[in-house]
């Protein structure tokens, strides 16, 4: 997916190639949205609009870079995943030790540090010496739901992008069954049926976090229209988050989740 496909963030999008075209790049961003928003895939078009030969500041879709990026096989583009429940410091000492080789393909070495605000302390102070002092022509992509989790100084030294929801082929599907589920939720329906529709939408921790999202986004739009109930599913849902983000069992939580709107 390119830059120009997204929707709702046009103007962000226009930001983007205006500064790539004139060549204002910074060497880190922050790519902050709810974990409906496919960070990974807008960092990709990211890097597309920045490096493709063809439409630099949009990015072609066709060229043999924009092909490697989509295809995640890009030579100089290095993705630093989380270990377990955390990115550790190990992951950013080894991206640090890749950014002092030279590029293989082009002119730039680029990280896109996915779940970026679950780094260890320890991470983000190793973190921080590289922003402090950048790598000749790297460029760091942090991809998070919620910067609030990383220290001042990091924030401090970065670009901060924050992308409203979009829909795509997956977040569509999902959204359609956030709705169903909000509204049997909201409804007060049986305790089973709810439990049934949880079973199938939640099977591991990061596919709840989308959901969570979806449906407290929706719980939101239902306030202007009624009262009461939605008040308490939002405030549930934020407390299911805040326990799987504290490494609750997810079952559990969801189930706990259930019961409270529902009572």
């Amino acid at each position: 997916m390119m830059l120009k496909e997204v929707t709702n963030n046009d103007l962000l999008i226009k930001r983007i190639s205006r500064s790539i075209q004139s060549g204002n790049i910074s060497h880190a961003y922050i790519f902050e949205g709810n974990a409906c928003a496919d960070k990974r895939m807008l960092a990709n078009g990211f890097v597309k609009a920045l490096l493709c030969d063809a439409e630099q500041g949009v990015g072609c879709g066709f060229c043999i870079t924009c092909i490697k990026i989509a295809n995640g096989n890009h030579e100089d583009i290095i993705y630093v995943q989380k270990d377990g429940a955390s990115i550790k410091d190990e992951a950013i000492e080894d991206m640090q030790e890749r950014f002092k080789k030279k590029p293989f393909a082009g002119e730039r070495n680029i990280a896109i540090i996915e779940d970026a605000d679950t780094m260890t302390a320890r991470a983000q102070n190793r973190l921080l010496k590289t922003l402090e002092e950048p790598f000749p022509g790297a460029i760091l992509i942090l991809l998070a739901n919620n910067s609030e989790s990383l220290i001042k100084t990091i924030l401090s030294r970065c670009v901060i992008m924050r992308w409203n929801p979009f829909v795509t082929e997956d977040f569509g599907e999902l959204l359609e069954e956030a709705e169903d589920l909000v509204k049997t939720l909201l409804n007060g329906e049986a305790f089973y049926v709810n439990k049934l529709k949880m079973t199938r939408l939640f099977e591991n921790r990061d596919d709840a976090y989308q959901l969570l999202d979806c449906m407290q986004m929706l719980c939101g739009k239902s306030i202007k229209e009624h009262s009461g109930r939605e008040y308490v599913a939002i405030k549930c849902i934020e407390e299911a988050r805040q326990d799987l983000m504290r490494g609750m069992n997810v079952a559990y939580t969801l189930k706990s989740m259930i019961l409270k709107i529902g009572g």
